[in-house]
């Protein structure tokens, strides 16, 4: 455990533009890179010289030793990737960074990622040399949607979760972008009825229940409580951060969905979720709001039980009593929209939010907020999570 002083806390955040899938053709992915980490500089109040350490996950294509040379950065003391799981190494991410400063390893460390996905090869079909392709395409599973929706419908099978119960996801993510003028869905209202009769992409998920595909990137700044003492903004601590798989999970959804049978339904998000609680001395009852990884709205549900504000099978029955919906909610979530509508940056546009929350800037501000729990995505493997507070 690191001594106060020595704490992580996040002094820096950046983001650019969010657009739809190809919608940034006049910049290239490291472009985006770099503008987002000189954003997250010049939000802390440092110069981009001052950072001596970058991580990212699921494959980001922006290699540190690019973009140092591209910003004229004076030296890196250490980079990371987290392995697998795509944006389930969101908070994995922040946890090597915070682990790297509380160490000693780095001062400031920048947590990135960056996409141009139409100028990029993305889902859609079969890429020989990746071994779970090598299982899953056989049965015509060649993107997330199809991965992923056998999970939601044990689930849904299992707890009789109802069509609208993914839908009370959907439409508060939807509300909460419509005051985030960063979102890229903000201004498209969207009603139950709409939810209902859209097209069905992978039973049982609908079309709203999967999320967007963006450009875009932001980046995040890590340093140790004392030395963010100094700096600009008020600093956000890393109460917690932690990646851990289930027993026997494997690969998961994007793999060979060989998991257990008794938590195939389950989302893999258990043994995340004991391990962040245990480390920053929390439950569930302490968290004031929550960033949760919705890359499917029915994952979102099993997330909610994972991580304990409610029991096995009970999401149903949490969401439509209102208590994801902003502001009265008691836990509000995906505050600036989440992936299904502010855009899909892979999690860590969700960190950014958790950020806000705890500065007391968000456009859907949680009224005396002081803990946040962000969460990497659920159903694949290796899976992650955080936990930030007010300083």
């Amino acid at each position: 455990m690191a001594l106060p002083g020595q704490q992580a806390a996040i002094v820096g955040i950046g983001e650019t533009e969010y657009r739809r899938w190809g919608g940034i053709a006049d910049r290239s992915e490291l472009q985006l890179a770099c503008e987002a980490i000189k954003a997250a500089c010049d939000d802390a109040g440092i110069d981009v010289d001052e950072v001596d350490g970058m991580c990212s996950y699921g494959g980001d294509r922006n290699e540190p030793s690019f973009i140092q040379d591209a910003l004229g950065m004076a030296g890196l003391r250490f980079t990371s990737m987290v392995w697998g799981g795509g944006g389930a190494g969101s908070c994995g991410a922040m946890f090597h960074a915070a682990t790297a400063v509380e160490s000693g390893a780095a001062s400031n460390v920048i947590v990135l990622r960056s996409l141009c996905q139409g100028q990029g090869r993305r889902y859609g079909k079969f890429t020989p040399g990746r071994t779970g392709n090598n299982f899953l395409a056989p049965f015509g599973m060649f993107s997330p949607p199809i991965m992923l929706a056998p999970l939601v419908q044990r689930y849904m099978h299992e707890f009789s979760i109802r069509q609208e119960h993914l839908g009370e996801v959907v439409l508060t993510c939807r509300d909460n972008a419509s005051r985030n003028p960063r979102s890229v869905m903000g201004t498209r209202p969207l009603t139950m009825e709409q939810y209902l009769g859209s097209r069905v992409i992978a039973h049982p998920l609908r079309l709203y229940d999967c999320c967007q595909e963006n450009d875009g990137a932001c980046a995040i700044l890590i340093t140790t409580l004392e030395r963010a003492r100094d700096l600009k903004q008020k600093p956000v601590r890393i109460l917690a951060s932690a990646q851990a798989n289930n027993v026997g999970w494997g690969t998961g959804a994007l793999g060979t969905h060989n998991m257990p049978v008794d938590e195939y339904g389950g989302g893999n998000g258990a043994a995340v979720a004991a391990a962040v609680y245990e480390k920053a001395g929390l439950r569930a009852s302490d968290i004031d709001v929550a960033q949760i990884y919705d890359h499917f709205s029915g994952m979102v549900l099993m997330s909610l039980e994972n991580y304990g504000f409610c029991a096995a099978g009970e999401a149903g029955a949490f969401v439509e009593a209102g208590n994801i919906r902003w502001p009265d909610g008691e836990l509000p979530i995906n505050t600036s929209g989440g992936h299904l509508s502010e855009a899909y940056i892979h999690g860590l546009n969700l960190a950014v939010e958790g950020v806000r929350q705890m500065r007391g800037t968000s456009t859907s501000q949680v009224v005396d907020a002081r803990t946040c729990l962000v969460t990497g995505g659920s159903g694949v493997a290796l899976t992650s999570a955080a936990i930030l507070g007010s300083d």
